[in-house]
Parts: structure tokens; C-alpha cells; sequence
């Protein structure tokens, strides 16, 4: 899909259209997020992109739709993510991983299915550079932790809260599906000019003879508000 595609609409629960009758299937498999190694059963993913390592980093300016005021917000230093907050899907969690890569160099998956890894090797969210943040999507016993990213929509908030104190505020801007065999590796991991969050998780079909979703949602957001503390109004919902 393009760069400001979306999944086909399905009402806002788009796991009914995604599991149907593979959840017996999907009980005694994983949904791997990017293409990567599954890391519970030690299983290859068949497909994704190269890894994050090979990617070309070529900063880029913001699309016309970009948030306004995105412009104007400054980057914060760099400080580990310790909370994930999106009001819209009701995920509020402080169960964050670090994730690196794997031996062939590929991104780790979360070993929990209600953790949610930051890769480490790349920008903290709030820094300068795409910040990713990775999650399951279900789990053999039922929704793990990014079970509806898919139902974010531009305009929705993001904030993420910061080992220093801060918290990186974000819009999304763009909600898409892609393919693990066509995966967006630069436009997701390739620098950018001012700091952005990139959420990923698994999609569309599940494919009981491989064991994986055939598709990745990434989400897209930019930073477009100063940091508070933790607990403002604005954190309290």
C-alpha cells in the first residue's frame, strides 16, 4: 500500500475479520511483528523486511497532512520509554521491553504477549529519528497487548512516557497495512528529520499453514506536543 493507505474498514473490532476460525489454529502459533524471529518458540518468519541494520537513512520532510504544529516541537534527549498510553483503543501499559536483533540481525519479537519491545539500536520516542515500538497481536489464550492498533485513525494521541520524567506526546498520521513480503523497511526505519513513533504489529490474514499473519499495521505519529509529568490531566485518562 502506499505511504498514507489504510486497511480495508471493518469495524472498529477488526480481530472478528482476522481470526474467525483460526483461533484454534492461532492458539499453538505466534504472531511475529515485522517479519522477525519468533523468540517463545524459536520459529523463522518466512517473510518481512531486511533488517533494520541495512536500511539507507536519508531524512525526509513531513507529508502534507502532517500534524500542525509538528513542525515547531522540539526533540527531547534521549531517555527509555517506560509507559505507552493511547486513549483511543484503551491500551494503557508500563510493561516495556528493550529488543535488539537477533543473530541474522533481525528484530527481536517481545518474549511476553503484553510486553511491548523498543528497539534500542534506534531513536528513543521524542528523540529525533523514528522511534519503534513493537507488539503482539493475539496469543494462544486470546488479544495480547497490540490486538487493536489496526483501529487507530489519524488524529488519534499517543503519549509515551519517559525514564526521565517526560512524556512524548504524539499524533498519528497515518494508519497502514503492508504485506510482510513487501515491507516498508526504509520509509519505517529510515531517518527522519524530526521525531516520529512508528507502532507495529501483525495483520491481515492468519496463515494456519506457515503459523503467521501474512500482513504488518504500522502506525505512524509525530511528536506534536511539549513533555509534562507523568500524571497531568492530560495523562489521566
Amino acid at each position: 500500500m502506499g505511504r498514507h493507505s489504510r486497511p480495508q474498514p471493518a469495524g472498529r473490532d477488526p480481530r472478528t475479520r482476522r481470526r474467525g476460525s483460526t483461533t484454534a489454529a492461532a492458539a499453538s502459533a505466534v504472531c511475529t511483528v515485522i517479519g522477525i524471529v519468533l523468540l517463545a518458540l524459536g520459529t523463522p518468519e518466512r517473510y518481512g523486511p531486511p533488517p533494520p541494520s541495512d536500511t539507507v537513512s536519508t531524512p525526509r520532510t513531513p507529508p502534507p497532512d502532517a500534524p500542525a504544529g509538528s513542525e515547531r516541537t522540539p526533540p527531547l534527549p534521549r531517555s527509555a520509554p517506560t509507559a505507552l498510553n493511547i486513549p483511543a483503543i484503551g491500551l494503557r501499559t508500563a510493561h516495556l521491553v528493550g529488543l535488539g536483533l537477533t543473530p541474522d540481525r533481525r528484530l527481536e519479537a517481545p518474549r511476553e504477549w503484553e510486553a511491548v519491545g523498543w528497539y534500542t539500536l534506534g531513536a528513543a520516542p521524542g528523540q529525533v529519528g523514528p522511534a519503534v515500538l513493537a507488539g503482539h497481536l493475539d496469543s494462544p489464550d486470546g488479544p495480547a497487548v497490540f490486538h487493536r492498533l489496526g483501529e487507530l485513525r489519524d488524529g488519534d494521541a499517543v503519549s509515551v512516557e519517559r525514564a526521565d520524567g517526560s512524556v512524548a506526546r504524539f499524533t498519528v498520521y497515518a494508519v497502514e497495512q503492508h504485506a510482510k513480503d513487501d515491507f516498508p523497511t526504509q520509509e519505517v526505519y529510515g531517518a527522519t528529520s524530526r521525531p516520529e513513533l512508528r507502532l507495529i504489529t501483525c495483520g491481515g490474514a492468519f496463515d494456519a499453514a506457515t503459523g503467521h499473519y501474512t500482513d504488518n499495521v504500522v502506525v505512524r505519529a509525530r511528536l506534536t506536543a511539549p513533555s509534562a509529568s507523568p500524571g497531568s490531566p492530560a495523562e489521566r485518562w
